[in-house]
């Protein structure tokens, strides 16, 4: 068999484009922590309303995420990627313009939509239109893309703070700061859209639905002369079902759903399980229970931003290399330790008396080297490699649905992580919640050794399921 030449140039260039999604996935993720006390104002509502302004756009990650998986199958993956970029810039001007919280709600949600069709359809798209040898390191660029997102969301969020005074202060035009910094998001948003007009629909989608000629026009784009025989690759894969693909695919007599769509679930769910979000979104209470002023916190989050960048680097440089399966067992074997030490150190540290923990010594230390080591690891793994796997591990005939359940699974793990943190700490305090991520991390070794198949190299067609 000869081997297989690739257009790379264009096949990253296709790729680059798909993963502004993931960017703009972070950025609107990351931008709600620099606006909260501007909603407070300006809505004047209580801490339980603000807290569902803030909650509210992972309700609509949820639907998105399940309705994109279905829909992508009937319309295309880019098809329904140009709609989340419609949305995506709706929901930055509206956020933005918002006088109420319902009004608010709305635009967030919908932004959420946004978020949820991005999160399961650009890792797909990237998976179906590159080829089986660096798949997984173009997959893995967007996570990179998701945390530079947060990244520049944290960053825009504090220039314009700083330029305007505080988030409440008037920043240009006679607008407070805190609109401007959703309105900073209709610059990726608008990009992505016209970008998205220039790239191809997935071959394997337009094969689905009986447009061999385009899928053909397609693959010669991505592989030249050797088009045709990928074309029939790709059609003996969904020969044996003779329709188009839809979401009763995914159902087993035996288990319910197909086993491997249990494993993709489960993927999606431990990844949240193991508490990344509680640590992203209430690091600020660790590092100043750690001694640190508050001054120093925006310096923190910062160097836990490069962390988490340089760590996503180093899984995109050996998901080829070494697999998917042996870096999701780094990854679980390094958080079972270093969340392991982080709820020791808190469940012994003594509490002051405004009810803070008081981290002095070499607990503080062990807390903090902890808390990125931990961060380091969850990004040369579970980070990426999720959304690697869940693009690539199904048969083609399944992939939209299999993403649609997975991904429903994996933002209703995070709302419901983000949503009982807070019980958790006033019931098993910070040391029983992280003992309680670590025990996750600890079961997720067990899953992955188990359930969790390698994929390095296998081409799509081949995935069985």
């Amino acid at each position: 068999m000869h081997e297989v030449k690739h257009k790379t140039g264009f096949i990253i260039l296709i790729t680059l484009v798909a993963t502004i999604g993931g960017f703009l996935f972070g950025f609107d993720s990351g931008v709600i922590n620099g606006t909260v006390d501007g909603l407070k104002t300006a809505f004047n509502s209580d801490s339980v309303v603000t807290g569902f302004n803030v909650a509210s756009m992972l309700l609509g990650c949820a639907v998105g995420a399940f309705f994109a998986g279905a829909l992508a199958d009937k319309l295309g993956r880019r098809t329904i990627l140009v709609v989340a970029s419609v949305f995506f810039t709706i929901s930055a001007w509206g956020s933005g313009i918002a006088n109420a919280s319902g009004e608010f709600i709305f635009y967030r949600v919908l932004g959420g939509l946004a978020v949820g069709a991005a999160s399961v359809l650009a890792p797909a798209y990237i998976s179906e239109v590159t080829p089986a040898k660096f798949r997984g390191t173009l997959s893995s660029v967007q996570q990179i893309a998701i945390i530079s997102g947060l990244f520049f969301a944290f960053l825009s969020n504090y220039s314009i703070a700083k330029f305007a005074g505080k988030s409440t202060d008037l920043f240009a035009w006679g607008f407070e700061a805190w609109r401007w910094m959703f309105w900073i998001e209709l610059f990726p948003a608008v990009t992505f859209f016209f970008a998205l007009l220039l790239i191809p629909e997935s071959p394997r989608f337009l094969v689905a639905s009986g447009k061999k000629e385009k899928a053909l026009v397609v693959l010669r784009k991505l592989m030249g002369d050797d088009a045709p025989a990928k074309l029939a690759e790709i059609e003996q894969s969904l020969a044996g079902d003779h329709h188009r693909p839809r979401l009763k695919d995914i159902v087993d007599s035996k288990c319910g759903i197909r086993p491997i769509v249990w494993v993709g679930i489960g993927l999606a769910t431990f990844q949240q399980l193991v508490g990344i979000n509680v640590v992203f979104y209430y690091g600020a209470v660790l590092w100043q229970s750690a001694g640190f002023q508050e001054s120093d916190a925006l310096l923190i989050n910062v160097i836990s931003g490069a962390v988490s960048i340089a760590a996503c680097f180093v899984a995109t440089a050996l998901v080829d290399r070494v697999g998917r399966k042996p870096l999701l067992l780094v990854g679980s074997i390094g958080m079972a330790i270093t969340l392991g030490a982080m709820a020791a150190v808190f469940a012994t540290s003594a509490m002051g008396e405004n009810g803070t923990l008081q981290l002095v010594g070499k607990s503080g230390v062990t807390a903090l080297v902890s808390a990125n080591l931990y961060v380091f690891f969850f990004n040369i793994s579970w980070g990426p490699i999720m959304w690697v796997m869940l693009g690539e591990m199904f048969p083609n005939q399944i992939r939209g649905s299999g993403l649609a359940v997975s991904g429903l699974a994996q933002w209703f793990s995070n709302f419901a992580i983000t949503m009982t943190f807070p019980i958790m700490l006033a019931g098993i305090g910070l040391g029983g919640a992280y003992g309680f991520y670590a025990v996750c991390s600890a079961i997720s070794i067990f899953f992955i050794v188990k359930f969790v198949h390698e994929t390095k190299g296998i081409e799509l067609e081949e995935m069985k399921g």
